[in-house]
């Protein structure tokens, strides 16, 4: 017996593990991209807007609030499109946000609910249950 084949078995475990780890992950986030936003819009994706500014405390806790639930199963379809409030002016307009902390819910191209300010679990919660139905 050679160790070829147990290399190749570990590797082919470790590379499953990843990509299973990975793929059971929910609130995937991107950069705010108007191309790729109007695509998932199309496809009817559940979509979460979240204008964001790294000074704002409100933003921290809302983050903190959306990660804590990227492990749970029933928003693994939902991407979270993170909208820079300092520099990404022609968003803001576009989504007329007029603030940073501003989530925005998306179902395909249909708006399902919209906060400013939320940091409570269960009104998140509900803004992303909004995006699934």
């Amino acid at each position: 017996m050679t160790m070829l084949p147990l290399w190749k078995t570990a590797v082919a475990a470790c590379a499953f593990t990843i990509a299973f780890a990975h793929g059971a992950m929910a609130l995937e986030k991107k950069p705010f991209e108007a191309a790729a936003f109007k695509a998932s819009q199309e496809a009817g994706h559940a979509i979460l807007v979240d204008v964001y500014a790294p000074w704002c405390p409100t933003c921290r806790a809302q983050r903190k609030v959306l990660d804590g639930l990227k492990d749970n199963a029933a928003y693994k379809d939902i991407t979270i499109y993170e909208v820079d409030f300092d520099t990404q002016t022609d968003a803001l307009r576009m989504f007329g946000a007029r603030t940073q902390s501003t989530l925005i819910a998306f179902k395909g191209a249909k708006e399902t609910g919209r906060s400013a300010g939320e940091t409570k679990q269960a009104a998140i919660e509900a803004l992303l249950q909004s995006t699934l139905k």
